[in-house]
């Protein structure tokens, strides 16, 4: 019955009992009781002290803090002694998105994943989808990965960012590596931009690009002395927005603006992620995911991916808000600069 319970409540079902939320104390960090409610990307209430209150920070895979008669969410490594944790099924309501509401704009995606569909008809809807996001004073996350360098979508990017329609980046190492390889050697991965061909010597641009930066002492401070004047991570200086890179185990470097503890690095892109109205994912399917992984179901997210399976991996791991675009991401980026 609490497993029947447990996967009624995130479709939206609640309990006849209206009864208050059960809650218990923490006893250790990063300990929760052993039948801790779970939370949805969806919006939660809670019955407290008698009456609903709505849970704050909604985010997947959380656990539910009462304090002050507020409710939050927190991961489970943020989780303190004392801290008192919602156990259960009792006293809680989820509220799903609804696959129609508001979907009007984007109807032409609808969920479904297909290679099939027009890029100019996703770029229109898009732009549209972009601009309603801008007019309502919410901010526009762009998740990218070194695809976007490598297929020639710099150009386009650098435009989005120009005309304000970037409010933060997020990404690896990878992508600001090629992008400051590709403006500073003119190669991205070795291959040169002009016409597709290796340049001598070209496996080591990229760290020849990363040793640039160290040079400098920072991204910011390559561009403030010239060393970098083109490119992505220029317009993103330039323009003051900001941007995160998390670094992995496979990063040669890393940049020096790369951050290498991932829980720090997690809490970053939490942050810049807070407030988004829309993000747009482009060929990354590591950073998707997990930026799907912080976002409430309300958000939208348009994932851009010559792969239809990574849209798919992104909706099956919760994020079923994401809308999916089948098409190189360079061709994409620069039909969505010129509409814009």
């Amino acid at each position: 019955m609490n497993l029947l319970l447990a996967q009624l409540l995130g479709l939206g079902c609640s309990s006849l009992d209206t009864s208050d939320a059960e809650i218990k104390l923490v006893e250790r960090d990063r300990c929760a009781p052993e039948d801790f409610y779970s939370t949805t990307n969806h919006r939660t209430a809670l019955r407290h002290a008698g009456k609903w209150i709505d849970v704050e920070n909604q985010r997947m895979d959380a656990m539910i803090v009462v304090a002050g008669g507020r409710a939050y969410c927190r991961r489970l490594r943020d989780i303190k002694a004392g801290d008192h944790v919602v156990v259960g099924m009792r006293g809680i309501r989820v509220t799903p998105e609804s696959k129609e509401r508001d979907r009007l704009k984007f109807s032409f995606m609808s969920n479904e994943i297909s290679s099939e569909r027009q890029v100019e008809t996703a770029v229109r809807q898009t732009v549209e989808l972009m601009k309603q996001t801008r007019a309502e004073g919410k901010r526009i996350v762009v998740v990218a990965g070194p695809v976007v360098v490598h297929t020639g979508g710099v150009p386009g990017l650098c435009a989005l960012i120009r005309a304000g329609y970037v409010n933060a980046l997020l990404a690896g190492n990878a992508l600001a590596v090629h992008d400051i390889e590709a403006a500073v050697c003119g190669t991205s991965l070795g291959i040169r931009q002009s016409d597709g061909r290796q340049e001598e010597h070209g496996h080591r641009n990229h760290m020849r690009a990363i040793n640039t930066i160290y040079h400098a002492g920072s991204i910011a401070q390559a561009v403030h002395t010239g060393k970098l004047n083109h490119g992505v991570m220029y317009e993103c200086v330039k323009a003051n927005v900001p941007f995160v890179l998390a670094g992995s185990l496979r990063d040669d470097g890393p940049l020096p603006d790369c951050v290498t503890d991932m829980n720090v690095a997690q809490d970053k892109y939490a942050e810049q992620v807070s407030g988004a109205g829309l993000v747009l994912c482009l060929s990354s399917m590591l950073h998707t995911i997990a930026t799907g992984n912080m976002l409430p179901s309300w958000v939208k997210m348009v994932c851009v991916d010559i792969n239809p399976a990574v849209a798919t991996k992104v909706s099956d791991r919760g994020s079923g808000q994401t809308v999916a675009v089948v098409t190189d991401v360079g061709t994409f980026l620069d039909h969505l600069a010129k509409a814009i």
